[in-house]
């Protein structure tokens, strides 16, 4: 009896160590995530993009330490870093399209003399 139950506890264990496989599809989603980023302008002096960075680069460390759970939860955070990065950039790039846009307007209402 005592033997079944050690047997059950041992295959339990080995089945929670199982659940948590190598998390490739989310480092390789996150690697995307921060190709996007700097594809759109993100300046590695940026932040969040630094804070991916390194999240990526401890994802990979756990992998290796074999703490799949810690790696994936390491990329997500590091995919949301890189995409917060992006969508910081883009938002910088459309206030100033916005800005440059007004100034253009206010000097051609100058020019045919309206108020601005």
């Amino acid at each position: 009896m005592i033997s079944r139950m050690c047997a059950a506890l041992a295959l339990s264990l080995l089945a929670g160590c199982a659940s948590d496989p190598v998390p490739e599809a989310q480092l390789q989603v996150t690697e995307q995530a921060l190709a996007q980023a700097r594809a759109v302008g993100t300046g590695a002096e940026q932040a969040e993009l630094r804070q991916a960075e390194e999240g990526l680069a401890a994802a990979r460390q756990a992998v290796e330490r074999q703490e799949f759970r810690q790696a994936r939860m390491l990329a997500e955070r590091a995919e949301l870093d890189a995409r917060l990065a992006e969508a910081q950039t883009l938002t910088a790039k459309s206030r100033a399209q916005v800005a440059e846009l007004r100034n253009e307007l206010r000097r051609l209402r100058t020019q045919l003399g309206e108020q601005p």
